[in-house]
């Protein structure tokens, strides 16, 4: 069974600052979520199951608390959705307001044989809630969408099998959120650049060997 290494921090990011695209608040959050998870399930790269979120208060910041919902089939469109949510909130913190909420599931990438493997957080869609900025961003964290594995081994039947699909999928959404989007930070692991990753250096026909730092 093929098996990917996943880096610990994300090899490219694109966010979406979506103040005067749509409204604020957790049900408009939770529309645009399905909006794109739409699109990414269209590319097989995001199947959603489940939404976890953070609880923080004005003033004070995070409370330590955690919250997932397993969607257990829900549409992201569901209306009793952003209900189901808020009941997640603690007795003990009822002033307590929702954090960036990701959207978690598995999509599908190619080896080098076209054969198709399925893999939790293939890539990461996260929503804010947030009253004030709504936003989106989508992260990458593995090497099939670079030009070299994280040995810096050259895969170019894997980049081609799977980097077009990432590339297609960013352009459309885009398109369906409608505003441009901008380019997350650089990391240790890799940049965006456009809608694809930078390119890694290559030396003597081989890219950086980044496998201290990435996990199995």
């Amino acid at each position: 069974m093929a098996v990917l290494l996943r880096a610990p921090k994300e090899c490219g990011s694109w966010f979406w600052d979506l103040d005067d695209v749509v409204e604020p608040g957790l049900e408009s959050a939770l529309r645009t979520a399905g909006r794109m998870s739409e699109v990414l399930r269209a590319r097989a790269l995001l199947e959603p199951d489940a939404l976890e979120w953070n609880w923080f208060e004005v003033g004070k910041g995070g409370t330590g608390i955690h919250s997932r919902l397993d969607l257990v089939g829900r549409p992201l469109t569901d209306p009793a959705l952003p209900d189901s949510l808020r009941a997640c909130r603690s007795n003990g913190h009822p002033r307590a307001e929702m954090g960036a909420i990701n959207v978690l599931g598995s999509g599908v990438w190619f080896d080098a044989s076209g054969n198709a493997h399925k893999e939790y957080r293939l890539v990461e869609l996260m929503v804010s809630p947030d009253g004030i900025g709504p936003s989106a961003e989508l992260s990458v964290y593995h090497d099939v969408w670079g030009l070299c594995d994280f040995r810096g081994n050259p895969h170019p039947a894997i980049h081609a099998a799977n980097a077009p699909r990432l590339s297609s999928a960013l352009r459309d959404l885009v398109q369906a959120l409608g505003t441009e989007a901008e380019l997350g930070e650089p990391t240790y692991y890799g940049r965006a650049h456009g809608y694809a990753l930078e390119a890694a250096d290559v030396i003597d026909g081989r890219g950086p060997d980044l496998t201290d730092a990435v996990l199995g």
